[in-house]
């Protein structure tokens, strides 16, 4: 927030390449560690080939091997991914005076620009597999992983994966201010603004883990780098006149306060009390940093969603800009063609290419990289089961990209996020209500809410939305459905059983909406009563029996996800709200993106499940097994629950909070 008129340079997305003997260009595109490791491929091709993520027909060469079993192999796999993945960044750090290997980078739109050394060529050895002939699974450049039947279960590699990028990224931490400098240089390709040692020093006061994991700022300011400062300025004091909207901010002397109000009388029925409830929030977060804070005034929206709705075309000017160290022409911005949500959207995205959901996604998938996942334009689909989009069904974007804070955005929207205390717990209390995993006895997922999401009346289609579909996917009783059981030790994964869903789903879950209707029109209102049960709320006595626990969207961001994710039980999480805390799968290479991941990690801390919920019961069912239990995964389950309670307890304070803000 402070270093938004700090600097205009900014630095521009690339892929990363390497360059043999300064002639051959080969493009990098690693499966990730535990795949190179568990198919026994070397790192880099011969010169002349480009690597694919997902072709078993590449001439790579294989290794160095040793007999495992699919299980032997995958107790060795999460470590020696880690040492792997370190050993490559010792080369990438100390080995750069080699003559044979350098860095190109090749911009694209997608990365932000690395300055990056250069990383020599490693090729450690890695084992193979004698158990079946599995074959590899499809890491989709849309962040899903489709199942290849023939396969092992992919959440195996899943979990795996996940862990070497966690270790790795705790691994190369920080430690000092000069470290931190140097890794803002190279990720951001500028200086650190005024005042990062003081920021600094909170952090190493109160223990603040990851301390260079902010990519979700530079993600959200970097097109307004694109902007003279001066029209920077002009068009946040139009934004402090816009109806709701707050202005906080502060003088060289004085202490955060509101500044300016501006309030539509009882705006959707919310009374200017209640709305300035995130502004008391967020001076709470700043309070005991205040006095360190230059002069600024930042305007914000009070309303859970995000508000500005980005245009492609005048973003891409924007970022363009920027990249050029440039500012754009406020008078001769051209904007994009109106097309809804579209407008968006690059042309050559999906959602721009394609009329209808891509049939590749009914194939068995999984999220790999839960950022993409959450992108209309990968994932067109979106546009039409979320409320977020199904509200407000053909909008027009901003004509310009706008300085707004708040709560959350979608991969749609350019409002600056900022975090609350909104729902944050520092523990579950008391801990008699949150029983260890083992006296945790209902192994059904379990979700309780109200409808919220977007208004209900006969004119909207709000049976599309992300609640009832959840209560509607849960609770069908008509039909069948397939699921992967968890094979055997090296067997292949399958196609998936058959089951009737009036035996499976009543065992598999406890799904339901709560209390009563909401948001309804007074004639939809009788329909959701007789459509839907309506069972009461859970205490957290009742919730801290579940095991298995789905967190999902309402009007926007969950705002319960700390709570659940503090608590013993496994969280399941469906979103298409980045917030402050998401990951960034490295799809290029996970050694030298500055776009790593930032400070969570699906399938280390939660389990990330796609908002159409095809994918819940595969995951649900490799953890907890079938009706009868078989094929389950407890100990994983237990694992990644207790990860994430710690994760809560450790990334997650409320000087972590500050120290998202501060900086």
């Amino acid at each position: 927030m402070c270093g938004l008129l700090t600097t205009h340079q900014t630095p521009s997305r690339c892929n990363i390449g390497l360059k043999i003997n300064r002639q051959s260009m080969i493009h990098i595109n690693l499966s990730t560690s535990a795949r190179v490791i568990r198919q026994g491929y070397w790192i880099v091709s011969p010169p002349n080939y480009k690597m694919s993520r997902v072709s078993s027909s590449f001439p790579a060469v294989p290794m160095l091997a040793a007999s495992f079993s699919a299980r032997q192999l995958r107790f060795v796999t999460v470590p020696l991914s880690a040492l792997v993945l370190s050993f490559i960044f010792y080369c990438h750090e100390s080995l750069l005076n080699t003559n044979a290997t350098s860095i190109k980078f090749i911009p694209l739109t997608s990365s932000p620009k690395s300055s990056a050394k250069p990383l020599p060529v490693c090729t450690p050895a890695t084992f193979q597999d004698d158990a079946e002939d599995l074959l590899p699974h499809t890491y989709r450049d849309d962040g899903i992983l489709e199942v290849n039947p023939d396969g092992d279960h992919p959440i195996f590699e899943l979990i795996e994966l996940a862990t070497a990028r966690w270790k790795f990224k705790l691994s190369r931490a920080s430690r000092t201010l000069d470290e931190a400098a140097r890794e803002y240089v190279r990720r951001y390709n500028k200086r650190p603004p005024k005042g990062f040692d003081k920021w600094w020093r909170y952090v190493e006061k109160h223990n603040v883990q990851l301390p260079d994991e902010y990519d979700q700022i530079n993600r959200d300011l970097e097109p307004f780098w694109g902007y003279h400062p001066l029209d920077l300025q002009q068009l946040r004091d139009k934004q402090e006149l816009h109806t709701d909207t707050f202005t906080l901010g502060k003088n060289a002397t004085s202490e955060i306060s509101v500044l300016r109000v501006s309030f539509a009388h009882s705006t959707n029925n919310w009374k200017p009390e209640a709305l300035l409830g995130g502004a008391r929030s967020i001076m709470d977060i700043l309070k005991d940093v205040q006095h360190e804070l230059p002069p600024f005034r930042a305007v914000i929206s009070p309303h859970d969603s995000p508000t500005l709705f980005s245009d492609y075309e005048v973003k891409k000017i924007a970022l363009d800009a920027a990249d050029r160290g440039a500012y754009m022409d406020m008078e001769n911005i051209v904007p994009g063609e109106r097309l809804g949500w579209l407008s968006g959207c690059s042309p050559s995205s999906p959602a721009r290419q394609t009329k209808q959901t891509d049939s590749r996604s009914k194939k068995k998938a999984f999220i790999f990289d839960h950022r993409k996942a959450m992108d209309p334009c990968l994932h067109p689909q979106l546009l039409d089961n979320i409320g977020e989009f199904l509200i407000h069904p053909n909008p027009n974007p901003s004509k310009l990209m706008l300085p707004r804070f708040a709560y959350c955005a979608t991969n749609m929207h350019h409002d600056i996020q900022i975090p609350t205390l909104s729902g944050w717990v520092d523990d579950i209390l008391p801990r008699s209500d949150d029983p260890d995993w083992e006296g945790k006895v209902d192994e059904r997922l379990s979700w309780r809410g109200s409808n919220t999401g977007m208004w209900h009346a006969p004119t909207t289609r709000w049976k599309s939305a992300q609640r009832a579909r959840l209560v509607d996917f849960a609770n069908g009783l008509n039909g069948t459905l397939k699921v992967l059981i968890p094979p055997k030790d090296g067997k292949r994964v399958g196609q998936g059983v058959e089951i009737p869903r009036s035996k499976f789903s009543p065992a598999m879950t406890d799904i339901s909406f709560a209390g009563e209707p909401v948001g309804c029109h007074k004639e939809t209102c009788p329909v959701l009563l007789l459509d839907y049960e309506w069972k009461k709320r859970q205490g957290a006595k009742e919730r801290g029996n579940f095991k298995y626990i789905i967190d999902v969207d309402g009007n926007a961001w969950s705002s319960r996800f700390k709570r659940l994710i503090t608590s013993n039980s496994l969280i399941f999480k469906a979103t298409v709200y980045p917030e402050w805390l998401s990951s960034n799968f490295p799809f290029v290479t996970p050694l030298t993106s500055p776009r790593f991941l930032d400070r969570i990690e699906p399938w280390v801390h939660y389990v990330p499940v796609q908002v159409d919920y095809s994918d819940v019961y595969d995951a649900l069912v490799f953890f907890r097994g079938g009706l009868y239990g078989e094929g389950a995964h407890p100990n994983l389950a237990r694992k990644i629950a207790s990860d994430g309670r710690d994760w809560s307890r450790t990334f997650w304070r409320r000087e972590d909070v500050t120290a998202y803000v501060y900086r």
